[in-house]
């Protein structure tokens, strides 16, 4: 699957009740990058974990946005919404602590714009499975 150069962005209100949309997402566009089960599995909490943390700060009656970028051996994931505070997550806690295990590498960033935060994920394939 080497070459694939892909992205996918998803909108859905910023209410939990449809955040199975993007776990469903999430789970579909890593099994086009052949990710094994549990890098499947991790990658479907990583999202749920990052999209609480933002609906928790987002601004009522909004949108969350999740943009999924592909690129044959990692799948790139940022999650955004429009915060009440601007304020990106405190990294020092455990929800973070158990994102940065599940996906990666992590980060997140407040948009110029002073209200939008972004949690950004990159999840490489296991250098094993690959064949490297």
């Amino acid at each position: 699957m080497a070459g694939i150069r892909d992205f996918v962005e998803v909108t859905i209100p910023a209410v939990g009740a449809y955040l199975s949309v993007l776990r469903t997402a999430t789970a579909g566009l890593a099994a086009r990058l052949d990710f094994t089960l549990d890098e499947i599995e991790d990658l479907r909490i990583a999202v749920d974990e990052a999209c609480a943390m933002l609906l928790q700060k987002a601004v009522p009656e909004t949108s969350l946005t999740c943009r999924f970028d592909l690129d044959g051996e990692a799948l790139a994931i940022t999650v955004s919404a429009l915060t009440l505070d601007g304020r990106t997550p405190a990294r020092d806690t455990f929800a973070w602590t158990v994102l940065n295990a599940l996906a990666g590498e992590v980060d997140a960033v407040a948009d110029p714009d002073g209200r939008t935060v972004s949690i950004s994920m990159v999840k490489r394939r296991d250098a094993v499975e690959m064949g490297a």
